[in-house]
């Protein structure tokens, strides 16, 4: 069986780096990128089946810029994916939004559903 991958997606390297390691301490494999830019290049090569944490406010191509990319294309529209930000204003609509600092326990939740 192939391996749950989740990819994490946020320009804070403190955040990727603590959210890597409660995901893989809960069985699931972890990829990581700073921007958005990173993410796309990496979703259109990750097997799946795949679940994608995006941070809103990011440099390079914003997680909102990231979200319209992956709604116009069919194969990444259906990647389920939690928008983590510190001003849920700013979120796109649609996806499950956890304001930062996440609850570790609800964000582990939420993952878990996504499989």
């Amino acid at each position: 069986m192939t391996a749950k991958t989740v990819l994490v997606v946020d320009d804070e390297p403190e955040i990727r780096d603590s959210l890597r390691d409660v995901l893989e301490d809960e069985g699931y494999r972890v990829r990581l990128a700073a921007n958005g830019k990173e993410a796309l290049a990496q979703l259109r090569t990750l097997e799946r089946p795949l679940a994608l944490i995006l941070d809103v406010i990011m440099p390079v191509m914003s997680g909102t810029e990231l979200y319209a990319v992956m709604q116009a294309d069919p194969q990444l529209a259906s990647v389920p994916l939690i928008v983590s930000t510190s001003d849920p204003s700013r979120a796109p609509l649609g996806p499950l939004i956890m304001k930062k600092p996440i609850d570790l326990q609800r964000l582990l939740a939420a993952v878990a559903r996504m499989f």
